[in-house]
């Protein structure tokens, strides 16, 4: 194997990873923590403070997923033969990829929204609280699947 060809393995598993971590901790916690924690504990204080624990556990992790991704997704695109520039539409591939981008940077928006408009000290309270902070959850999942759809997509279309 070729030293390019190791540092883009490198890069690729790192991107994968940091995929991994951020999408999958909201899928984890949207799906199994927040579900289970309210069956066993209701939906009281204790509950409000254990979401709040796992989230501020998981909140270093997605960062620096975020921030990973940025950097391994700038460093595979450059590698990439056929793409066309940022937001470029100048064939399949780089459309895939812009799509892919702008559901990316919409999920960092409202992944910082979630984490500072509507973390327990500010933002709405009680049931209302709960529900945007979910919704805004639940929305993030559904882009973080719309952007793996895409990376299939995208893998596909490199060939």
């Amino acid at each position: 194997m070729m030293p390019k060809q190791i540092v883009f393995s490198l890069v690729t598993f790192l991107h994968d990873l940091f995929t991994v971590v951020w999408i999958g901790g909201m899928i984890t916690l949207g799906a199994v923590v927040l579900p289970a924690s309210k069956k066993v504990l209701g939906r009281g204080k204790e509950t409000q403070g254990l979401v709040a624990t796992i989230q501020n556990r998981l909140a270093p992790l997605s960062y620096v997923s975020m921030i990973g991704l940025a950097i391994t997704g700038i460093l595979l695109s450059r590698a990439s033969g056929i793409y066309g520039g940022a937001f470029s539409f100048a064939n399949p591939f780089s459309a895939a990829l812009s799509i892919k981008h702008v559901l990316s940077i919409a999920m960092v928006a409202i992944a910082l929204v979630r984490r500072f408009a509507f973390s327990a000290a500010r933002g709405p309270k009680g049931a209302d609280h709960a529900r945007w902070n979910a919704g805004l959850l639940l929305t993030n999942i559904i882009l973080g699947v719309a952007v793996l759809v895409l990376s299939a997509f995208t893998s596909v279309l490199a060939g």
